[in-house]
């Protein structure tokens, strides 16, 4: 069996809600990170994960295989103001960011996530930003070692707490 190829595309507003049901499906999966009972109010912006798009300069990118089905996705902000996390992140200027990046358990290991990576950077690069700024969890060792490998140093500045949970800081230099 060949590898189906995979592009890096807006999602449509069709998609939405199973990217959604994506998004719950990965988080909820995660060792050590918070159940919906825990957290609600994060697992509603998860199922509802379309109206990121409504905010300026904010795109949902999905990884679509040639048979149409999606393997992964990420909210891209190339306006920190938009990105909606704790802490100082959001009064960061001349940078751009990405969360809530999800792979569909089926696709793990294909380098979806480095895909959406990639494309994350590439818009701020071509937008003339100056930094990509992330957020991780321990939860979240394998994209936290993938980042990593791309070049993202931790940065304890932009660290805060989601409730009883840490959520850790990465920014890559764009040169």
């Amino acid at each position: 069996m060949t590898q189906p190829n995979y592009t890096i595309r807006n999602a449509r507003p069709s998609e939405f809600a199973a990217i959604g049901k994506l998004m719950v499906q990965v988080y909820s999966q995660l060792d050590g990170f918070p159940k919906e009972k825990e957290q609600p109010a994060y697992y509603s912006m998860l199922y509802n994960i379309g109206e990121f798009t409504n905010k300026p300069e904010t795109e949902l990118l999905v990884a679509v295989a040639d048979d149409g089905k999606i393997a992964g996705a990420v909210v891209y902000f190339g306006d920190m103001q938009y990105y909606g996390s704790g802490g100082t992140a959001t009064q960061e200027l001349n940078a751009a960011g990405f969360r809530l990046l999800a792979v569909s358990p089926e696709a793990r290991g294909l380098g979806i996530g480095k895909l959406l990576t990639l494309e994350c950077i590439r818009k701020a690069k071509e937008n003339d930003l100056s930094q990509v700024i992330i957020h991780s969890t321990k939860a979240m060792k394998t994209a936290w070692a993938m980042y990593e490998r791309l070049g993202f140093k931790r940065s304890e500045d932009l660290d805060f707490m989601q409730q009883e949970l840490p959520v850790y800081g990465f920014r890559l230099y764009l040169a």
